[in-house]
């Protein structure tokens, strides 16, 4: 089996990591990392493959453990949006002048999510 395939995983499996890599598209992020970073949640929270012959399998005990990491992780996420400056709630030229300080280029013609996702991504 080449590395890199999925033979491995169940249809569970599957289908969680596309609505994973659905929803990162659908806020802009490029279909390359979206996959990389769907594949990556369903590892951390199964494991890796399941189905049989896919090498030694992960103690419930440690999926558990990694689910519930990856469930307050995202509860912080949201948080850390609802605060008063998170960047959703900043106006554009305070965006402008945070991407200036970081040296992005493209700054004066992007749009405020456009910004946003420049910030999110030098952090």
């Amino acid at each position: 089996m080449a590395i890199g395939s999925k033979q491995k995983y169940t249809a569970t499996q599957k289908r969680k990591a596309e609505h994973i890599e659905e929803s990162y598209e659908a806020k802009g992020v490029s279909h390359e990392k979206a996959e990389q970073i769907a594949w990556a949640t369903v590892n951390k929270q199964s494991g890796g493959g399941e189905l049989s012959g896919s090498g030694t399998t992960t103690p419930e005990a440690i999926k558990e453990a990694a689910r519930k990491d990856s469930a307050e992780h995202a509860a912080e996420t949201r948080q850390a949006k609802a605060e008063p400056n998170a960047l959703e709630k900043q106006s554009i030229a305070a965006l402008r002048s945070k991407a200036r300080k970081k040296h992005i280029s493209g700054r004066s013609t992007m749009s405020k999510v456009e910004l946003i996702l420049a910030l999110r991504k030098t952090r």
